[in-house]
């Protein structure tokens, strides 16, 4: 095959024979691309690829056998493809290592985004004012089993009453916050 190398001649045009054969054979090349990739729409993909790299290559003066050429640059741009692919997959992982926590295999979120944040911030502290008008007792039952997570036996256990009372108590807190706040 020659080859012209004028950057200023792009080979696409009514007469281009490696255009007219691509033409002609594109249902052939989907499905060489598909057998390959195991994806029509990726297929597609690929032939549009192609498609433009014939388009706008350097002139062609000849090639020997042009039906062999086509599917030679149809297997490069599948590796390019697949090689990018790989290129994207590792800088992702090597992203995420760094830029992740993960518990399982599972990637964790080490921060909430900012709104979220300042509006969590926020609803903490409308909950704390509401709580802090609540009865003491009440208070203190709410304060232990739902701020400090203990159990409803161990709250009672600090507070010196029974847990039957704690129930009592933090069911009210709930009913009383939940009226005040809206919520």
């Amino acid at each position: 095959m020659t080859v012209v190398t004028d950057p200023e001649t792009p080979a696409a045009g009514p007469t281009d024979p490696l255009l007219e054969i691509y033409l002609e054979r594109r249902a052939n090349l989907v499905r060489f691309f598909a057998a390959r990739s195991g994806s029509r729409l990726v297929a597609e993909d690929l032939a549009q690829e192609l498609y433009v790299k014939l388009a706008t290559r350097y002139p062609a003066v000849t090639a020997e056998n042009p039906v062999a050429l086509i599917y030679r640059i149809a297997t490069n741009v599948m590796l390019d493809r697949a090689r990018g692919e790989a290129r994207a997959t590792a800088r992702d992982a090597a992203w995420r290592r760094v830029a992740h926590a993960s518990m399982g295999g599972e990637d964790v979120a080490e921060e909430i985004p900012a709104d979220e944040a300042v509006a969590s911030r926020q609803r903490l502290r409308q909950l704390v004012e509401a709580a802090a008008g609540l009865p003491p007792q009440m208070q203190r039952a709410f304060r232990l089993h739902k701020l400090e997570g203990r159990s409803h036996a161990e709250t009672a256990r600090v507070m010196g009453i029974s847990v039957k009372s704690v129930e009592k108590h933090v069911s009210a807190a709930l009913k009383a916050l939940t009226a005040k706040l809206g919520r």
